[in-house]
């Protein structure tokens, strides 16, 4: 069945819709036209629905160079893949330093293997929180509900919504956290910051005038937005805690070694676009894209798309030296 929002085979988002419904029925085109520039509308179809500020290991994707057809990372033609995932000739190569860094992890093999086996950990863990939710509400899977968090972005190119999960609870009922946080907790799954979605691990303001240039963190202002948000700070103290104590993708004898969004630009043959800030340091400067690895620990890299650059400029962000800059600012 498709989804109601997706990517169209030239790369477009593109959606269909219903008429939408009228106390309970279904509606008409009198009553589900607005005004003169709306309509209402209801999904026919399936959604998919992206977390944000985790990053899970695959369960299957396309091998490298290929779009189609998906891929189980467990099937013997991924480890095949990562044994040289260097060639054939990329868009872009690599830069060597950070291909240095990915090789030296895939090195003497298992790599597709080991995150193969991280990934059916996430699904199983994911499963048993939203079972154990349905058990404890009563719900069958027809009545179940799900609550959405939304940050900046709504939708991702793929037409899958970004949102932090949650299950629909009763108003009386105590709060929880949502899936992406207990994944995140349990160490089932890797921080994912990507600015400006990281609501609620960060909340943040677009002031008086709703720009988001407002929200924009000042370079001197990193460590003041950390110990301001209370989400983003139990979040990375979670990824710390869990990387000391060996704990799940962190495991001191078989850890995560390729990370999910290194395994898809791989598969893509497309080196990474985003630049890094780096949350524990205050010298005011971006990483380039494949400089990621520079910053250690997972949780103190926050992701900034390349659309947003300019933006981090015109408040004193500094590029890394060498760095190529995108060239065009985004309007606000």
């Amino acid at each position: 069945m498709p989804n109601a929002i997706r990517q169209s085979a030239k790369g477009f988002t593109v959606g269909t819709m219903g008429l939408g419904l009228r106390s309970g029925a279904q509606g008409d085109v009198k009553h589900d036209v607005h005004d003169g520039d709306t309509v209402i509308t209801r999904a026919l179809d399936n959604f998919g629905v992206r977390f944000l500020g985790i990053d899970a290991a695959e369960e299957s994707f396309p091998l490298p160079g290929k779009k189609l057809p998906f891929t189980k990372i467990s099937d013997p033609k991924w480890e095949q893949a990562l044994a040289d995932p260097f060639t054939p000739a990329w868009d872009t190569p690599l830069e060597p330093a950070l291909q240095q860094d990915i090789a030296a992890r895939l090195h003497g093999g298992g790599a597709a293997a080991n995150h193969a086996e991280f990934a059916d950990k996430a699904l199983e863990a994911l499963t048993q929180e939203v079972s154990a939710d349905q058990q404890t509400l009563g719900k069958s899977d027809a009545d179940f509900r799900f609550f959405l968090a939304f940050a900046y972005d709504i939708v991702d190119r793929y037409g899958r919504l970004l949102c932090y999960l949650h299950p629909d609870l009763p108003k009386d009922a105590p709060k929880q956290l949502s899936y992406n946080e207990r994944l995140l907790e349990a160490a089932q799954v890797i921080p994912y910051f990507i600015w400006p979605n990281v609501d609620p691990f960060v909340h943040f303001a677009f002031g008086k005038t709703g720009s988001i240039q407002d929200a924009i963190p000042k370079p001197d202002e990193v460590d003041k937005l950390v110990q301001k948000s209370p989400k983003l700070k139990r979040a990375r103290e979670w990824v710390a805690a869990a990387r000391q104590a060996g704990k799940g993708v962190y495991s001191h004898t078989d850890k995560l070694r390729l990370l999910p969004f290194e395994l898809r630009f791989i598969s893509r043959k497309r080196p990474p676009d985003r630049w890094v800030l780096d949350l524990s340091s205050d010298a005011g400067v971006l990483l380039a894209p494949q400089s990621y690895f520079k910053v250690p620990h997972l949780e103190d890299r926050l992701f900034v798309p390349p659309e947003f650059v300019a933006l981090f400029e015109r408040v004193g962000w500094t590029m890394e030296a060498g760095a190529a800059v995108p060239g065009s600012a985004l309007a606000v």
